[in-house]
């Protein structure tokens, strides 16, 4: 039986990307959703790549655009090399590009400019990877950056009073527009745990694979879970995005 399964932030993992869908006993009938963030932080960023485009030609695979996504593309494109993207995991997936050529490279920004700001499927279930500022909705959203770095989604949702009733004035209206929301970006690590974090109807599938946690992967319909090994371990030799 097919499944739609969600992937949270890889950061450059590809051991802990390989382990998990090994895991998840993941098939070629299986959709498979990402949130973003497949780069900076391990050494592997540019083979993250590979392996998703690789899997993108065997099953049908959304992809979305996080900000470290970005950021490479970025300076794949045009050379940009901003101090915060450098001190964010951008070196290491500098050097994870040191041997290749220009038709690889070209082979990347091309998969890059097909990733998408956000996804909605038919049952009203929204795929971003941090959030969006309007009541209105990611569609009507006056900066596009808010798709990669928004916060405030997910701070809402945290904060949110479970007594407020969905149909009180004082619900927050963004999270009224659809049935489930599934996010990246801000790590449960914040908030103690290493594990996918249910709060109000937003799901958050971004377990610190940067730093000390995991990478994750969720079947959205039983909500099922399965992960990788902490990243620490997987490469003991490298820092991440650990201080």
């Amino acid at each position: 039986m097919s499944r739609t399964l969600v992937v949270g932030d890889i950061h450059g993992g590809l051991k802990a990307l390989e382990q998990v869908l090994e895991r998840a006993k993941v098939t070629d009938k299986d959709k498979l959703i990402f949130l973003g963030d497949y780069v900076d932080g391990w050494s592997e960023s540019s083979q993250v790549i590979n392996a998703l485009i690789e899997l993108s030609q065997k099953q049908e695979c959304i992809f979305i655009k996080g900000n470290h996504d970005l950021y490479c593309e970025e300076w794949l494109a045009f050379g940009h090399k901003p101090e915060m993207w450098l001190l964010n995991g951008g070196v290491a997936t500098m050097e994870s590009y040191a041997d290749y050529s220009d038709e690889e490279i070209d082979k990347h920004l091309e998969f890059f400019g097909q990733m998408h700001n956000y996804y909605t499927d038919e049952q009203n279930r929204l795929f971003i990877h941090a959030g969006y500022s309007s009541m209105h909705g990611p569609e009507k959203e006056m900066h596009s950056s808010n798709y990669r770095w928004d916060r405030t989604l997910w701070e809402t949702a945290v904060a949110l009073d479970t007594r407020i009733e969905k149909d009180s004035l004082q619900y927050p209206k963004r999270l009224l527009l659809f049935n489930e929301i599934f996010i990246g970006h801000t790590p449960t690590l914040h908030l103690g745990v290493s594990y996918p974090l249910n709060k109000a109807n937003v799901w958050n599938i971004d377990t610190g694979a940067a730093f000390t946690g995991v990478v994750s992967i969720m079947d959205i319909d039983t909500k099922e879970f399965w992960q990788s090994e902490p990243l620490p371990g997987l490469y003991p030799d490298e820092k991440g995005r650990n201080p």
